[in-house]
């Protein structure tokens, strides 16, 4: 099963699970679902009325947690952890996988220096132990670990869920494109209809050469003609007359 299916099932049973509880149970399946090693986008269980219903409740730190968890990192949980609760193992691990692809959105080539600061890790080896075991067997994130440029190279990092208000912005970039792509395109056509001009008037100049060509060969082959046949001048004539008289 790959990742985009597993993904989809994990959120289709956590959105039913939590359509069917209410105030405090609601923050067990929030707990769950933060911690399962499989679930990376949450969203859609951020979007179910029981869950939104917990906002200005005694239970609106699970709302807070889940909303982290759907477009925080790691770095913002430790600004904030006196307003949230405290996270299992399991949703320390997630959180800090959910920060690797937050800073793959932007940079393609991350450097260790800045891994181990964002993920609290001390060493390199811990640093390439966390990215090959926890995110790219994960299936996550695909890249190279580069140990003499002391940086990994992010080849694939799969998407995290939309922020608030990052939605118009990336609809106007995908507009931007495609206003790019129709004059890409509007310059493509235009390219090919000069070729096609161009090779239909080199068709024609040829053709003209041709006949020229042609017309020369006639001319040449004529003037040739004439040249070759005898000319019968007046001294000879004479001399065939009076052969005649003979």
């Amino acid at each position: 099963m790959d990742i985009e299916q597993k993904q989809a099932e994990l959120i289709d049973h956590f959105v039913k699970k939590a359509s069917a509880q209410v105030g405090s149970a609601i923050g067990a399946v929030i707990v769950e679902a933060t911690s399962h090693a499989s679930l990376f986008a949450f969203s859609e269980i951020l979007a179910v009325p029981t869950v939104a219903e917990l906002e200005g409740t005694e239970n609106s730190v699970y709302l807070e947690l889940l909303r982290l968890f759907a477009h925080g990192t790691w770095s913002d949980y430790k600004s904030n952890s006196g307003s949230l609760p405290q996270l299992l193992p399991d949703q320390v691990l997630k959180l800090k996988q959910l920060t690797v692809l937050t800073l793959a959105e932007t940079n393609k080539v991350l450097p260790y220096d800045q891994l181990m600061l964002e993920l609290d890790v001390t060493n390199v080896r811990e640093l390439e132990d966390f990215i090959i075991n926890e995110c790219i067997y994960a299936g996550i994130v695909r890249g190279k670990l580069d140990q003499l440029r002391r940086c990994f190279e992010v080849q694939f990092a799969a998407g995290r869920d939309l922020r608030p208000g990052q939605l118009g912005s990336m609809i106007q970039t995908l507009s931007n494109w495609l206003g790019t792509s129709d004059n890409l395109l509007i310059s493509i056509q235009e390219k090919i209809k000069w070729a096609d001009t161009m090779s239909e008037l080199d068709k024609k100049h040829r053709k003209d050469v041709e006949d020229k060509v042609e017309e020369v060969k006639k001319s040449v082959a004529v003037k040739l003609h004439t040249v070759s046949r005898p000319t019968l001048t007046f001294e000879g004539l004479r001399r065939s007359t009076l052969n005649l008289v003979e």
